[in-house]
């Protein structure tokens, strides 16, 4: 039943008691007129009772109440009849006060109502605005990138493990800009959603840079980040449930993971500890990605591929001043190796990665008598990584972040490899790094500065080359050197950043690669 009604009904229900009530003895020449509005309160009274709106036994509560307050008896309310029984029913009248009463209920509501959804004010922000929340940063510098004069040839390395190359013998130096724009929006208490686009181009997944003069041709956008996320402050304060496409939710570094990394999946993180000031605080999580979605068929034998990874490890807070944190992860992917087709067939084609840096060992997987080349992972991946960190304030507000990765491919199988390849591949599972930094954690103000130094050295089949960085040595595995970086804070929340990345190869064709990258960042 609507509002109106209810209240409509509620009005005669108070008007038939107030009749009741009032009704007193009467003169002779008044008691035709009082009986006649007796019966039509008796005759309201009943037709609520019939509605549903009072009961049998509480129309008789009101009628021995009338009874008791006034001097005439009053003939009890028939039992409930049949509604073509009934008469109909009249009210000549509805007092002044009752109105009023009503009236000032309603608009105490719908004021209340306006005030929470701010539709009456026309100056008032509308309230969904506080549960969005809009963010971005964008940079814009300079890349130079130097190239050994000892480096291979392409065809040496095409040769060597099916890779192409592109020639790196050239200098090169170009412009480079990256702008990000994302909203985040509260949906409930529990459960947020998030949106980013940013710039790059939509064949490669991890960076986000675009190279400037395109002749003039537009910069596109591509959608980055799209995911909900639910988290029950009070009920599970110790669970973060992520579902869709989110960053990296591992505790690692570019050595394992690129910092432009999105996965597409579902994943549960735990803080038991998340809302204590515990000094040890551990944390575990879960997750389950698709990496490439291929529909099986009589002409396709690929299966989808997926990688599974779970992590645990432990938060060391013992107060403001220091911090440590370690985690073991382990990820195993799946259906991500190839397998060489059938004689003069094409059915597993769909084996070969659809994205890939350079570094991991290849195998031609077409079979069609040399016609033809298709090269595909010679190697399985279950990856295992130990992480560690420790941020000492020891000159505040100047920290000192020193960051320890270990990285080993426990996947690999020499004799598995042989049977799918026909190659005898060596072991090459390492990876680790070492990094140093001193000074703010991030650039927030005016004088901030940090400065870093790191040495990495990653084997071509410890991890993935498709989701390691992108930016040293040009991308991939198969690599070794240092890297040195610069930060100075501008202003709030803009710095110029500096870094030089000197690389070589690990084995194979010689390849060194030298960049500086210069930018100018801004964030809101």
């Amino acid at each position: 039943m609507s509002y109106k009604n209810l209240k409509r009904n509620a009005s005669a229900a108070a008007c038939a008691v107030l009749l009741l009530a009032t009704l007193g003895p009467a003169h002779a020449d008044e008691a035709q007129s009082l009986e006649a509005l007796r019966q039509t309160t008796l005759g309201l009274i009943q037709a609520l009772v019939q509605q549903g709106f009072l009961t049998q036994e509480k129309a008789d509560q009101l009628v021995r109440q009338a009874q008791q307050k006034g001097n005439t008896p009053l003939a009890a309310v028939p039992e409930k009849a049949d509604k073509k029984e009934v008469a109909p029913i009249r009210v000549p009248y509805v007092p002044e006060f009752l109105k009023k009463q009503i009236t000032d209920q309603v608009r105490e509501e719908v004021i209340a109502q306006a005030k929470a959804e701010r539709w009456a004010d026309a100056n008032a922000i509308p309230e969904w605005v506080d549960r969005v929340k809009v963010e971005g940063d964008m940079r814009v510098g300079l890349q130079t990138e130097g190239y050994s004069s000892q480096n291979a040839a392409s065809a040496a390395y095409l040769a060597a493990n099916g890779q192409a190359i592109n020639e790196m013998s050239d200098d090169r130096t170009r412009l480079r800009m990256r702008a990000r724009l994302g909203v985040n929006a509260k949906v409930t208490q529990d459960l947020s959603t998030s949106l980013r686009l940013t710039t790059g181009s939509a064949a490669d997944p991890l960076s986000t840079s675009q190279t400037l003069g395109a002749s003039g041709t537009k910069t596109s956008f591509a959608l980055d980040r799209a995911f909900m996320r639910y988290h029950d402050d009070e009920a599970l304060p110790w669970l973060t449930a992520t579902a869709g496409r989110m960053a990296n939710p591992w505790f690692g570094t570019d050595l394992v993971w690129n910092d432009n990394l999105t996965l597409d999946g579902v994943q549960a993180q735990f803080d038991p500890a998340a809302k204590s000031d515990a000094v040890w605080r551990p944390f575990a999580g879960t997750g389950l990605f698709a990496l490439q979605d291929i529909e099986t068929s009589v002409s396709n034998k690929g299966k989808s591929k997926w990688m599974v990874g779970v992590q645990g490890g432990v938060e060391w807070v013992p107060d403001t001043n220091k911090r440590a944190k370690i985690g073991l992860g382990y990820y195993d992917y799946q259906n991500v190796s190839g397998v060489r087709n059938s004689f003069g067939t094409t059915t597993t084609n769909s084996t070969a990665p659809g994205f890939r840096q350079k570094g991991n060992t290849l195998f031609d997987i077409a079979n069609d008598g040399g016609a033809t080349s298709l090269y595909a992972l010679a190697n399985d991946y279950q990856i295992l990584n130990l992480t560690a960190m420790l941020d000492l304030n020891l000159y505040d507000p100047v920290h000192v972040i020193s960051t320890l990765d270990y990285v080993e491919n426990i996947g690999f199988s020499q004799s598995k490899t042989l049977d799918r390849t026909g190659i005898n591949v060596a072991r090459q599972t390492t990876g680790y790094m070492a990094r140093v930094a001193v000074g703010m954690p991030s650039m927030l103000l005016r004088g901030d500065w940090q400065a870093s130094v790191a040495y990495r050295y990653l084997e071509a089949d410890a991890v993935l080359d498709s989701m390691t960085d992108s930016d040293f040595h040009l991308g991939g595995t198969n690599n070794r050197g240092y890297v040195l970086g610069l930060q100075y804070g501008l202003g709030r929340n803009n710095w110029v950043s500096a870094r030089w990345l000197s690389s070589n190869e690990v084995s194979g064709p010689p390849l060194t690669v030298n960049a500086l990258q210069v930018y100018f960042n801004a964030k809101f």
